[in-house]
Order: C-alpha cells, then structure tokens, then sequence
C-alpha cells in the first residue's frame, strides 16, 4: 500500500501546484477527476514481500588449509572438469592476524578496500574508452581480493594462496630472487627448483601479448602490473604447470615477480579470471569448454565453502543466461545488460536501459565481478532504486548511515523482518535476490543497511554480495554469463 499512497500524494501535490500557477479562474473538477483515477487504479498494487531472518556479522575464524594439498576432495575433477575450494579473505588466518579481528573491524575494512576497488574498475573503464594506454591496471584494489583459493605452482607443486579476480587478466606469483617482496603466508616460490618453470624471450608471441611488455639485456620478456594504491608486482614473464587439485595445468603464462610491494594479505599472488587473451581462462579454456562458474556461500550464514569449477559441469540445470556484451575498448570486464529492476514485484519506474548501455566508446555499462562486494548503479538507478526500497520499509525503524550505505535499519530485538521483494532484470533472465543479498548486517547490534551504493561513474558493477548463494557462470564459449539459484547446494 505504500506505492499507492506515495503515488496519490505526489499527485496532489503537482495538480495544486499546476492550479496555483496559472493565471485567471480556472475549473479545478477536471484535475480532481484524473487525480481519483489515478489513485483508484495505483491503490490496487501491493508491494510483494518476502522473509528476511536476521544474522549478525560472522565472528572471526582461523581457518586450515593443511588438508588442502592432499587432494581429499575429489568429486568434480575430472580430464576435462577441475574444482577447487574458495574462501573469503576474512577467514584466512594470516589476513586476520594483521588486523583487529573484531566482526565490525573486519567489515568496516571490507568497505574501505571495496571503494578503492570499484574507484580502480571505474578509471580503468574510462581510461580504456579515451584510448590511454600504459601498463596493465588490476582492478584488484590495494592487493586485497574477496576470495582466495590454494593452488600448486611448478613441478613438483608447491602450493600457495592465489587471490581470485574477474577484474583483472595476468596470472602472477612472487618469486626468488626477490629484489623487494612483501610478506606472504608461504615460502617464496622458487622457479630453479621447479622442472617446468620456462622463461619467455622478448619476440615470443605471448609476451607481445602483454600491454606495456619489457625486455632485459638478456632478451627475457618483462611484465608490470600496477595496482589503483600505488602498489605494482614487476618480473619475468614465464610459463608454468599450475596444479588445481590433482589436475595439472601445463604452459600458463604467468608472471614471476622478483619486485612486488603492496598490501596482498598474505597471498603468493593472483589468478587473473578476466575475458582477456592472458588471464587463466583465456589460456587454458579450451582445454575445459571454455567455461568456468563460482558459486558464493553467504557468510553470515553458511559454514559451506565455495567452489570455483572449470569445465562442463560448471553449468547446471536451472542456470538462466543473459549474453555477455563486448566492449571493444576494454576486453576484461564481463559486461552484461542489465535493463531495470523490480521491488516489490513492480518495476522501478525511474531505472530505464537507457542508464546501464554499453557506449560505442566503451564508456558505461555493467560488469560481473568477483571483488567488489557491494553492488553500485549510477546515480540515478540508484537513488530511484534506493527510494523504492524504503517506501516499502516504511514501517522498519531507521538507523543512522553507516560507511557508504545511506539507507540503515535499527533491527535489534528481531529475529526475522518482512521486505520487498527485489529481482534484477537482464536482457533474457530475471534474477530474483534473497533478501539476505540486499539488507546486509553492518554491526553486531542490530543494525542492517541497503546493500547497494550509487557511483557518479558512469560503470555499474554487480558485486558478490548480490551473488551470493548463485552459482554464477562465465559461459565465455557461448558469450553468455548465467545466474544458477541455490547454486551452492
């Protein structure tokens, strides 16, 4: 009823104001009529609801990955299918270590890495389209992804954290000799003791890959990547067995760094997830159907793991696709259209396709990301979207703005609330969110704010948050990116 009665005052209020300037005497029974019929035919809408049971920030965890290098979990992997286990970076022992551990510090610290990133993503979008060209830019802001996985690396392996990141392409390890290494959970990878380490000349076509490629005096390829803080990994550019399990990965081009400096938060290095020729899935790909998909266990809810597979079981059954769009200025980032969103079964009025088009300059747009936790929309979708939402939660009590949300809920003393509905509509599929996506815990006592954030960029960026507990697949064979619900299961 909240749209109705919106929807009938702000009716009232532009008739009076139309009345009240014009000149002369006017009949008013005609304005009055349409305002009536306007009111009979909105009144008739209610909002669609839908159960939220209420959660407070995890605690800290430590969390082992002893067993990992064991490969006791073997259900998937197969000659054309690998899987492996992900981890948010708040459970990762040596992440955790560095910082006051409480569930609001570590969350409060999330956001702060999170701005930095979807700031990252944003410039590199923009730069891309005016045709700027300089070293690689990650869009893995200060170093510090959302989800870590365990690898081998070499022959025999040698097994390491590795941040996973659609946002970015090049594969990376630091390495010995280290000229300036930062610390890391594990030893220091080390390529003369790996069999299958092979380093690339300068004239080798995948380091003409590179965008800014370097070359030393002995004619061996250089790579740089630099990252949105200041922070940058620099070395030879190589090739390497890479061990998922006890799946082994032959040849991937990855870059051995021997000068790297920035805040990783103990990981040995990245593996780049992005839509370019560089990243793992655009290397080794076809050696798996050229499909990948990850699905996001809900922290605050689930001891489950996630799961990043590569190969034909990557995609399931209920999985609805959306295509992926290119943009011919920028071959990372996974585009899709996005054409509205609906709160409490109706379309936001305000939120058109118009907002979210991919420019023929590679400008706007909206990507499928891995590492931004919290999903922006361009200014105006979202403060459309924002205003939707709280006419339909009129009747939770407010809460002061927490960190970039402006849109917080008093829920202390609750155990469950009843909020709109909200799907998000891409071209071809509709994707209904769980309302733990959108109305996310902030503090331990009570306080839950509307977890989406506008940008005055003009890119918009789904973040994993909404992506929780779906199984998202990058069908990059099919140029479809698909949402799988209860995909974890």
């Amino acid at each position: 009823m909240f749209t109705s009665l919106s929807l009938s005052l702000f009716s009232a209020n532009f008739f009076t104001s139309s009345l009240s300037t014009m000149e002369g005497k006017l009949i008013s029974i005609p304005f009055l009529f349409t305002f009536f019929t306007l009111s009979i035919s909105v009144s008739s809408v209610s909002l669609q609801y839908q159960t939220l049971t209420l959660r407070s920030l995890p605690e800290p965890q430590s969390l082992s990955w002893a067993t990992q290098d064991s490969n006791d979990f073997q259900p998937l992997n197969s000659e054309n299918t690998l899987a492996v286990q992900l981890h948010h970076v708040d459970l990762i022992t040596p992440y955790t270590s560095l910082f006051n551990t409480t569930p609001h510090a570590l969350f409060k610290l999330r956001l702060q890495r999170d701005a930095v990133r979807a700031k990252v993503l944003s410039n590199l979008a923009e730069a891309a389209a005016k045709d700027f060209s300089s070293s690689v830019i990650s869009g893995l802001a200060q170093g510090s992804g959302e989800y870590f996985t365990r690898i081998g690396i070499g022959t025999p392996p040698k097994y390491a954290y590795m941040v996973l990141d659609t946002g970015s392409d090049v594969v990376w390890i630091q390495c010995l000799p280290c000229r300036q290494c930062y610390n890391q959970s594990d030893p220091v990878f080390d390529p003369s003791k790996s069999s299958s380490f092979t380093g690339l000349s300068c004239d080798s076509p995948l380091c003409r890959r590179l965008d800014s490629p370097g070359c030393n005096n002995k004619n061996k390829c250089l790579y740089q990547v630099s990252y949105g803080d200041g922070s940058f990994t620099v070395g030879e550019f190589s090739t390497e067995t890479l061990t998922f399990r006890k799946t082994h990965v032959s040849d991937i081009a990855f870059g051995c760094g021997h000068d790297n400096e920035g805040l990783f938060i103990g990981a040995a290095g990245l593996l780049g997830l992005g839509k370019g020729k560089l990243s793992f899935p655009g290397q080794a790909g076809s050696r798996f159907g050229n499909k990948f998909s990850y699905c996001l266990v809900d922290r605050t809810g689930s001891p489950k793991p996630s799961y990043l597979i590569f190969g034909e079981t990557a995609v399931t059954r209920n999985t609805i696709f959306t295509p992926l769009l290119t943009n011919q200025k920028l071959h990372t980032f996974y585009y899709v259209e996005l054409t509205g969103i609906s709160v409490g079964g109706t379309r936001v009025p305000g939120i058109t396709p118009e907002l979210f088009k991919l420019g023929a300059d590679g400008t706007g747009g909206v990507i499928v990301d891995s590492g931004t936790s919290v999903t922006r929309l361009t200014r105006r979708a979202y403060v459309a979207l924002r205003d939707a939402f709280s006419l339909g939660t009129k009747n939770l009590k407010r809460a002061p703005n927490y960190s970039l949300f402006d849109t917080c809920y008093d829920l202390s003393g609750k155990t469950e609330v009843k909020v709109p509905t909200l799907v998000l509509h891409f071209k071809d599929a509709d994707v209904a969110l769980p309302a733990s996506n959108y109305l996310i815990p902030v503090s331990s006592e009570g306080r839950f704010c509307f977890g989406f954030a506008g940008t005055a960029s003009g890119l918009s960026i789904i973040g994993n948050i909404q992506q929780q507990g779906f199984r998202v697949v990058f069908d990059v064979a099919g140029s479809r990116l698909g949402f799988a619900p209860r995909g974890c299961n």
